[in-house]
């Protein structure tokens, strides 16, 4: 209102007002495509600094099983992009549902003397470095948790492949358990926001033609919200895809191939993170920023497909 009536004096300070405009117009539109800069400049660095491994082995590095630079100097990606697969998608499928649970309870079920200090924890846990969940997995999560589990499972389920013995503590199973912990509280907290957010009108509306609370909850507020719980999911996601430091010290890190959980394995981050350091050579140091860029090209079409989910999700609810 003010910035209005200043407009409309022709007095000096409405001229500066209106030439203000322009440039911060530019500044605005500079911090934008500073964003799309940046990542362009990542990819190109990544894309010129693995120039000697992708001519060296083409697309065969995305499916060779090979990881030898000590003798035969050979190298492929494909147990990388299995372990950061498996590991990622093992922490969803624990992570999503408790996640909302949550974020339900937090938004529309927790009594006010318990709202606030149970949100401000779950936004403390976001907040811890990834190195002290590593250690406290390395050091109380596997002996206490992971390692009775992984009994449990091959005794129950170890005819299955997915959870064929030995148990060696470290291993895919105890990465993806760690890594559903590490992304909850991202999505408990961005899905009690987004759920918040919801009109009340929608609730009260529900309501006043007979629905339970719970029938509220399942039937109007979910599905409003399902645009902006889709996008902390993939917030989770995208945590989960390149976290290093913890999953470097609970997996294992072996090069093992087989489809168990109860094995160690290893992430394209967590390669990255054990050897970069001992590349002696070109070609060594080639491979693993070519396994960077593989991981920041999947992080793009991850994201990519997501966001199209959410476009998509979000013109059905403004269409209902």
């Amino acid at each position: 209102m003010i910035r209005t009536e200043l407009l409309r004096r022709p007095g000096r300070l409405g001229h500066i007002w209106r030439h203000g405009d322009g440039p911060s117009g530019l500044l605005a539109a500079a911090a934008g495509l500073s964003v799309l800069a940046l990542v362009a400049g990542i990819g190109w660095a990544l894309w010129a600094d693995s120039a000697l491994s992708r001519q060296a082995f083409g697309l065969s590095f995305l499916t060779s099983t090979e990881w030898d630079p000590a003798i035969d100097q050979a190298f492929g990606a494909l147990p990388f992009i299995q372990g950061t697969l498996v590991t990622s998608a093992l922490a969803l499928i624990i992570a999503v549902p408790i996640g909302i649970g949550v974020a339900i309870f937090l938004s529309e079920l927790a009594p006010p003397w318990l709202r606030a200090p149970l949100g401000m924890l779950v936004e403390l846990l976001a907040a811890i470095p990834s190195v002290v969940y590593g250690l406290w997995g390395l050091f109380v999560f596997i002996p206490v948790i992971v390692k009775p589990l992984g009994v449990a499972l091959d005794q129950s389920l170890g005819f299955l492949p997915l959870f064929a013995g030995p148990i060696y503590g470290p291993s895919r199973l105890a990465a993806g358990l760690l890594l559903a912990i590490m992304i909850l509280p991202t999505i408990a907290a961005v899905g009690r926001d987004v759920i918040t957010a919801v009109p009340r009108a929608q609730r009260e509306g529900a309501l006043a033609v007979g629905a339970t609370h719970w029938e509220t909850i399942a039937q109007v507020v979910l599905p409003y919200a399902r645009s902006g719980l889709l996008g902390a999911v993939v917030l989770g996601l995208a945590r989960a895809l390149g976290e290093t430091i913890a999953v470097t010290m609970v997996i294992g890190n072996n090069l093992d191939l087989s489809a168990s959980l109860l094995h160690p394995g290893y992430t394209m981050a967590s390669i990255i993170a054990n050897e970069f350091t001992e590349a002696t050579f070109d070609l060594y140091l080639n491979a693993l920023i070519e396994i960077g860029l593989v991981l920041f090209v999947l992080s793009l079409i991850i994201n990519f497909v997501a966001r199209l989910l959410i476009w998509r999700v979000s013109r059905q609810v403004a269409a209902g």
